[in-house]
């Protein structure tokens, strides 16, 4: 592998989209994708994931799955190996070993890949059957580079599910109006791969925050545009326990320091004792007896009445996070094919 720190200084004008790949045939428009998955120890997950992939609208011979497990410790590897031998999709089992990171195994399944749009979700996730045949079609327009498709919940079973639900933790709506900058998760992102020629790869020591940096490197070269499309759907779980809830906060606490770092994004302000028990005492004052008495009459439930408190515990986390957070310096560096 080749590091490098900075992108290469190649002039805008040397990137150009391929017509071919660009062309919306009378049959529909179906290039060639790769989709690229990173796993870690998923071996549970993989009977419901590859379910999933054999449901797909898009045409069977356009699409390969580049399944990459990043050094799991259970029989992951052992799994994909026989879906690839069994399923009438073309699966291609890949490793990835060296570095321990779901961005090195990104990395790893790009390198790979031989379709002309480089698609990405995650191992825990469920895609729709219309997912790829929703998230390409945007891309019939030269200028469009990048599409985010949507992250919905699975159907949520516990307190703190439903919870994350009502807030649309999960949604593409939050990073998308990104103040800083728009991005797309990668558990439903689709890139050309021409322009990952020109800006790289992820940043492979990178733990969090890989998503945004790659988006916003895109965008920083002024290639073509980030759409939306809301009907390419994936679904994710929710976090199910305070403890899930609290390391999945953190996590973003960590990925805003990483950003912070390299791009100068604003930190998130600390909560004073102060504030944080001015609003606990107008909870119990206000908020309680509000949505209490909203409840009897069947208008309101108990994610309405905790909304206060449990929201005062996810920015402790995200804080913790941030604060606990530094950047590795091998973390600035960037893979590139």
């Amino acid at each position: 592998m080749v590091y490098k720190s900075e992108p290469k200084s190649n002039p805008k004008s040397n990137l150009k989209v391929n017509e071919s790949a660009t062309s919306n045939s009378s049959h529909g428009f179906f290039p060639k994708l790769s989709v690229v998955i990173p796993i870690y120890n998923g071996e549970e997950d993989l009977h419901e994931l590859i379910a999933c992939l054999l449901t797909q609208t898009y045409p069977k011979e356009q699409v390969e799955y580049l399944l990459v497990d990043n050094n799991s410790s259970d029989r992951t590897l052992t799994c994909l190996h026989t879906a690839a031998e069994h399923c009438p999709i073309t699966i291609r089992p890949l490793s990835e070993i060296q570095i321990q990171s779901s961005y090195a195994a990104r990395n790893t399944g790009i390198r790979a890949a031989t379709g002309e749009i480089v698609v990405f979700t995650d191992a825990d996730c469920r895609p729709q059957p219309q997912w790829l045949e929703s998230l390409v079609q945007d891309f019939v327009k030269p200028n469009v580079v990048m599409v985010a498709g949507e992250i919905a919940a699975l159907k949520s079973k516990t307190f703190l599910e439903r919870f994350a639900d009502r807030q649309e933790t999960l949604s593409q709506k939050h990073t998308l109006a990104n103040k800083f900058c728009p991005y797309g998760q990668t558990a439903n992102l689709a890139i050309r791969r021409l322009v990952l020629e020109k800006v790289g790869l992820f940043r492979p020591y990178l733990t969090t925050g890989g998503d945004a940096d790659i988006c916003w490197r895109i965008q920083k070269e002024g290639i073509g545009s980030l759409e939306f499309a809301a009907n390419a759907i994936v679904q994710h779980r929710h976090r199910a326990t305070f403890k899930e809830l609290a390391s999945q906060w953190r996590r973003y606490g960590r990925s805003n320091r990483y950003l912070h770092e390299l791009y100068g994004v604003d930190l998130m302000r600390a909560i004073t004792f102060q504030e944080c028990c001015f609003r606990l005492v107008r909870w119990i004052i206000k908020e309680v007896p509000k949505f209490s008495f909203k409840a009897v009459l069947g208008k309101a439930s108990l994610i309405d009445i905790l909304t206060t408190p449990i929201g005062l515990f996810t920015a402790r986390a995200r804080y913790d996070g941030q604060m606990e957070a530094q950047l590795p310096e091998k973390a600035k560096m960037i893979d590139w094919l």
